[in-house]
C-alpha cells in the first residue's frame, strides 16, 4: 500500500432463532440486529464493545456481508456496524412511501447513527456506499453529520460517475423495467459466466464470486425487494445530479478523511481518488494494489490496516 501525507471483540449471538429486544430497540436474530427506522426494518451487523466506533456502508446490489473479512480484522479493537440498506440485497422490503433514492438513504443512515446514539463515528463507503458518504456530508447542513467524526472513501462513485461506469449504468437501465421484468433480467446472475462479465461483477471484484452470488438472490426470489430495488434505480438520474454538486461541499468538512483506491480501478477512475483527497481539507490518499472496486472483498486486511491506522492516528 502506498500512502501519500498529503497526498475485546464480544461474540455475535448466533444459532439463535427467537427474537431478543436489546437497548436501542434493536432485535437480535441469528447474530444480526434489527432496528425500526422510518423507512422500514433495517438489519445491521454490530460486534459491540468499547473501542472507537466504525460503521461501514456497502454499495447497490449488495449487504453487510461486504464487510467480513474487514470487519474479522477491526472487531478486535473496535466497535464495528455494517447495516444492510435498502439497496438490492436487503431481507426486508421497505414500507411504500420510503424515499429510496441516494439521497433518502442517506438521511437514512443518519437515522441509523442518531437512533444508536453512536458518537464520533468513524464512516466508512465502498463503491455507492462511498457515495452515500458524500450526501450525508453535503446535504446535512451540519446537523446529520455532527454524529460523524472521520470518514473513509473506498473506491466509490464520486462527480460524475454515478451510475458507475458498464456495471451501475446496465443495473440503471435494468431498472427501468417493472419489478417483474427486473427480477427475470437478474435471473442471469445465477450462472457464474454472467456475473464475471464486465457489466456484471467482474469488474468489481476479483475473489468475490460467492459473495455476489448471494447478493442477488433476494431480487430473484422476493417481490419486495426486486420492487424497492428498482425504486432506487429509477431515482438514479436525479441522484446522479445530486452527488456531482456533492462534491462542492467536501471542502467545508473539516474532520479527518482517508480516501482508499484500488490501483488500477477499471470501474472507479482513480483520478477520482486523488481529487477526492485533495478536495477535502485533511485528505489523504492510500491505495491498494491487487484488488479491483470491492476492495473489502479482495483486499479486507490491507484495507483493515489502513483504517485501523487512520482511527489510531485521531485517538492517540
Amino acid at each position: 500500500m502506498s500512502t501519500s501525507a498529503e497526498p475485546q471483540k464480544v461474540p455475535s449471538v448466533a444459532g439463535t432463532r427467537g427474537a431478543v429486544r436489546s437497548p436501542g430497540g434493536t432485535t437480535n436474530t441469528t447474530g444480526t440486529k434489527e432496528i425500526e427506522l422510518s423507512a422500514g426494518t433495517v438489519a445491521y451487523e454490530d460486534t459491540s464493545g468499547d473501542g472507537p466506533t466504525v460503521v461501514l456502508l456497502h454499495g447497490l446490489m449488495m449487504d453487510a456481508s461486504l464487510w467480513d473479512g474487514t470487519v474479522s480484522e477491526l472487531s478486535a479493537g473496535h466497535r464495528c456496524l455494517a447495516p444492510t440498506l435498502p439497496l438490492g440485497a436487503h431481507p426486508h422490503p421497505m414500507g411504500a412511501d420510503a424515499d429510496l433514492s441516494l439521497s433518502g438513504t442517506a438521511r437514512l443512515v443518519a437515522e441509523f447513527l442518531d437512533r444508536l446514539d453512536l458518537r464520533d463515528v468513524t464512516l466508512v463507503g465502498s463503491d455507492t456506499g462511498g457515495a452515500l458518504v458524500q450526501l450525508l456530508i453535503a446535504e446535512g447542513d451540519g446537523g446529520r453529520a455532527a454524529r460523524v467524526g472521520r470518514i473513509v472513501l473506498v473506491s466509490c462513485e464520486a462527480f460524475d460517475n454515478y451510475p458507475a461506469r458498464v456495471t451501475g449504468r446496465t443495473l440503471a437501465l435494468a431498472g427501468r423495467l417493472s419489478p417483474r421484468l427486473f427480477g427475470l433480467f437478474m435471473q442471469q446472475m445465477r450462472l457464474r459466466p454472467v456475473r464475471r462479465l464486465p457489466v456484471a461483477f467482474g469488474w468489481l471484484t476479483r475473489r468475490g464470486d460467492a459473495a455476489t452470488r448471494r447478493w442477488t438472490r433476494p431480487v430473484m426470489t422476493r417481490p419486495g425487494i426486486r420492487r424497492d430495488a428498482v425504486r432506487t434505480l429509477r431515482a438514479a438520474a436525479a441522484d446522479a445530479r445530486r452527488l456531482a454538486g456533492a462534491a462542492g461541499a467536501l471542502g467545508s468538512f473539516d474532520r479527518p478523511a482517508l480516501v482508499v483506491w484500488a490501483a488500477g480501478d477499471r470501474v472507479m477512475p482513480p483520478a477520482h481518488g486523488r481529487r477526492l483527497a485533495e478536495l477535502l481539507p485533511q485528505g489523504r490518499l492510500a491505495e491498494i494494489p491487487d484488488s479491483r472496486t470491492l476492495v473489502p472483498l479482495d483486499q479486507p486486511e490491507r484495507l483493515a490496516l489502513a483504517i485501523r491506522e487512520f482511527v489510531a492516528a485521531r485517538h492517540r
